[in-house]
């Protein structure tokens, strides 16, 4: 059985590819055969996520047209055997793949996976209406800021009205310490407003951007704290029962260190 999950977002800029580089790159590492689609076409960055950039042929345009079978198209990623990328076009418009072609095409590729990831693009428009179409599963990913939280709850809505019953959420970029002091969005907060099930929180992580430049899925780093927030989310994506577990409180000498500028 192909589990076919679409990573959406209202709010652009919130980390919905990365979310998919790692959730995909972590179900691989798993022993999972994984398809990644994405869908942002005109502006894809999943090929950089996972430093794919150079070995792309064909995309997802060629293939909804007919010009390619998806087998063609696809891309191996260079660590990780089981996972595979489909690009989108740089040149094209998001018009250019409609839901029926997606969810064809997905129909097509069930047989050889078993999760398929499709980063579908920010907002509402056609883009967001063809990358949900063929999903079974949706995972929203928000950051604790009132503006992306509202704009998360704008697509919950959104999946609701498309039929889409098995939604979770991704609370990226968490800083706990500022959320303590009121700065920033509580978990709980979030949970009020939006009422899904949280499956996941991943600390804010300089490790994200070296990664990212790198084109390395920071779950692969085990030294880093979001890495090992990823590891768990795919965790529960596979059904394990996995705590969440709050980072310790800033100690005396840490916050002093901070303060004069040492960290």
């Amino acid at each position: 059985m192909c589990e076919i999950i679409v990573i959406t977002s209202g709010k652009g800029g919130v980390g919905k590819t990365t979310t998919t580089a790692n959730i995909g790159a972590g179900l691989a590492m798993r022993g999972n055969r994984v398809a990644l689609i994405d869908t942002d076409t005109g502006l894809r960055n999943l090929d950089l996520l996972l430093g794919l950039e150079n070995r792309i042929m064909y995309d997802l345009v060629d293939v909804t047209s007919g010009r390619v079978p998806y087998k063609k198209a696809l891309v191996r990623h260079k660590k990780f055997e089981s996972l595979y990328l489909l690009p989108t076009s740089q040149i094209r418009d998001k018009s250019a793949v409609n839901p029926e072609q997606l969810i064809q095409l997905c129909n097509e590729m069930k047989n050889d996976f078993e999760f398929i990831i499709i980063d579908c693009p920010a907002g509402i428009e056609q883009g967001f209406q063809t990358a949900i179409a063929a999903a079974d599963e949706a995972i929203v990913v928000t950051m604790p800021e009132i503006s992306a939280v509202r704009d998360a709850d704008k697509i919950i809505g959104e999946l609701g009205r498309a039929d889409k019953e098995n939604i979770k959420l991704i609370v990226n970029r968490m800083r706990y310490q500022m959320s303590e002091k009121g700065d920033m969005l509580a978990i709980g907060d979030i949970n009020e407003i939006l009422s899904i099930e949280c499956i996941g929180i991943v600390p804010d992580d300089e490790f994200v951007i070296t990664s990212t430049n790198k084109g390395d899925p920071v779950i692969t780093l085990k030294e880093s704290v979001a890495g090992q927030a990823y590891r768990n989310i795919v965790g529960r994506i596979c059904g394990e029962s996995i705590p969440f577990v709050k980072p310790p409180k800033e100690g005396f000498f840490t916050r002093l260190k901070r303060l004069f500028g040492m960290l």
